[in-house]
């Protein structure tokens, strides 16, 4: 059997019957990366992701297993078996909290998150938070653990607070949220003042975009395109899972940027997988807000022109890299037939881009201000 799935891993029951034999041989953790092989080689296999479910449910992994569901029926809209991993997903999820109650009532919190007791963040952006309030947290779900870190994000970084460019990105983050999946969550959509390329989302739909980025799209299709890739990460809830895995890093970097002047960004650890996933359901969730489905494509084709002449920006600093990425979005909107003549909305965006460029550089200036202001003092 093994030689089987090695010559011809197309075979997808030749993968379910060898992990179904490792398992019966005792084997349940050899069998597990066989399967996590073989669905990353076939992520829209029903019957593998069904055996992987199974597998992380004997392995008592229930928030792997209800990620794993969730994660089918949401880049597989249209599939027959959809809703019945929906009600999978959900059906583990509150297995995995029960799980954290029994925990808490025999206070045996330290067990419950590995790497991650006392914190759920490292880095000097978040404060510590306990264990007990980590457990809360979880509970309570990915928008309470994402409106947590919010709030802290916004207390850390200059915040853009123009009502005008923010209701623009929150028009544009709303209409790719309409179509993304998770109609629970809170989505909110945010402009931190820094002159970078780079963007980021809290679990729960909290997104953060930086006004650089605002800056070097050149459309609101490409604008919506970074957004949506975003917002893929939140509905597919790729910070939640590393947030419990204890594997979420965020840091603060110190770099010198266009506008010459130290800036902040936060640097989320995903995996090759999670980015693929995002750049997938990303454009499939721009194309169902009515853009140009080469939004996301043509923006990682700028920026990689910009990583040619400077170091990897954190939006790109994960696997796979970028030229592989561009090739794997053009393939997918080739083979989907998504339009790339849809609505672009360039005037609309050269022209909040006129009002971002204005107020950046009243930041920056005020800034450099204060900073020769302080020197003069000491």
């Amino acid at each position: 059997m093994k030689f089987l799935v090695q010559e011809q891993p197309e075979f997808i029951p030749a993968q379910v019957e060898y992990a179904q034999s490792l398992k019966n041989y005792g084997k349940q953790e050899e069998a597990l990366e066989v399967l996590e092989k073989a669905t990353t080689l076939y992520p829209n296999e029903p019957d593998l992701i069904k055996a992987k479910i199974t597998a992380l449910n004997d392995a008592e992994k229930w928030l792997e297993a209800s990620l794993a569901a969730r994660q089918f029926a949401l880049l597989n809209p249209t599939h027959p078996q959809a809703k019945e991993f929906e009600t999978i997903a959900d059906e583990y999820l509150e297995r995995y909290k029960s799980h954290l109650r029994s925990e808490m009532r025999g206070n045996a919190i330290a067990n419950i998150i590995t790497g991650a007791l006392g914190y759920i963040f490292t880095g000097n952006i978040f404060g510590p938070i306990s264990a007990i309030d980590t457990t809360v947290l979880l509970l309570r779900g990915e928008s309470a653990v994402g409106e947590k870190l919010s709030e802290r994000v916004q207390k850390q970084l200059p915040m853009l607070e123009d009502e005008e460019v923010l209701a623009y990105v929150r028009e544009v983050g709303n209409k790719l949220a309409a179509v993304a999946g998770r109609k629970e969550f809170d989505y909110q959509f945010y402009v931190v003042m820094d002159d970078q390329i780079n963007a980021f989302a809290l679990p729960g739909g909290k997104v953060f975009i930086n006004a650089g980025a605002i800056l070097k799209t050149k459309s609101e299709a490409e604008l919506a395109g970074l957004i949506g890739h975003e917002l893929s990460h939140a509905v597919l809830s790729h910070g939640f899972q590393l947030v419990t895995e204890g594997n979420l890093i965020a840091n603060i970097t110190q770099y010198i940027p266009f506008g010459g002047t130290a800036a902040n960004l936060i640097v989320l650890n995903y995996s090759r997988d999670m980015e693929r996933q995002a750049d997938d359901l990303g454009t499939k969730i721009l194309v169902g807000g009515g853009y140009a489905a080469d939004g996301l494509h043509n923006l990682m084709i700028t920026m990689s022109e910009e990583e040619k002449e400077r170091p990897l920006f954190a939006w790109l600093s994960t696997h796979p890299d970028t030229k592989e990425r561009i090739e794997n979005l053009e393939t997918l909107i080739d083979s989907n037939g998504y339009n790339r003549y849809a609505y672009e909305g360039v005037e609309r965006h050269l022209a909040i881009q006129k009002r971002v460029r204005q107020l950046l550089q009243n930041y920056q200036e005020s800034q450099k201000k204060e900073e020769e202001e302080e020197e003069e003092e000491e």
